[in-house]
């Protein structure tokens, strides 16, 4: 097997019980600014560690976030899955290993759902299945990462059932974009 990430064969379609996660596409641009907006106010409960849920969302903006993410998949830079309910195929959310150091096999991991699917678990169902592919060949993470603001008790809550391990609050951590300082809850899942 090699070691160059680029030829890492990764799956283009991860399958759960109830979900599918697959890399996002040119042409996603539509269903998940759809999410993203009806997502809004959650999101933008969360300023400092979403930063990008702050400004007005469009669909041009959505699309873009699609095809960077689809050159990052295939450049082994990020790897963000989209989330769809099979039966429906509506997308409840979005999740990721990103912020990936492959010589010390360590990553991020990074999520969020669609209001109103809150509660069903598919975010756990989906980070499962992120976190089984992470630590298996080829990627092979030692360390899994999970950040969060320390007071959102929900992301918090799911890091624990998935696996994660509570490490600490890095406290004045982060900065929303008003001046104000939060603290960031640290997760790490070690396999």
């Amino acid at each position: 097997m090699s070691e160059e990430p680029l030829l890492f064969d990764l799956p283009e379609q991860i399958e759960t019980g109830r979900l599918i996660l697959r890399p996002p596409q040119a042409g996603d641009g539509a269903a998940t600014h759809a999410a993203v907006c009806d997502s809004l106010a959650e999101l933008r409960a969360w300023p400092a560690n979403l930063p990008w849920a702050v400004p007005e969302p469009t669909i041009a903006a959505s699309e873009t976030f699609c095809r960077k993410g689809q050159a990052q998949f295939l450049l082994r830079t990020s790897l963000i899955f989209l989330i769809f309910e099979r039966l429906t195929g509506q997308m409840v959310g979005v999740c990721s290993l990103h912020k990936i150091d492959w010589p010390t096999r360590r990553c991020e991991v990074g999520f969020w759902g669609r209001s109103g699917t809150h509660g069903r678990g598919y975010l756990s169902e989906a980070l499962r299945a992120l976190t089984a592919l992470a630590i298996a060949p080829p990627i092979s993470a030692r360390r899994l990462e999970l950040f969060t603001d320390a007071r959102n008790h929900r992301a918090r809550a799911l890091a624990e059932r998935v696996g994660f391990r509570f490490e600490g609050v890095m406290r004045d951590y982060c900065v929303e974009p008003d001046g104000t300082r939060r603290d960031l809850a640290v997760y790490g899942l070690v396999p």
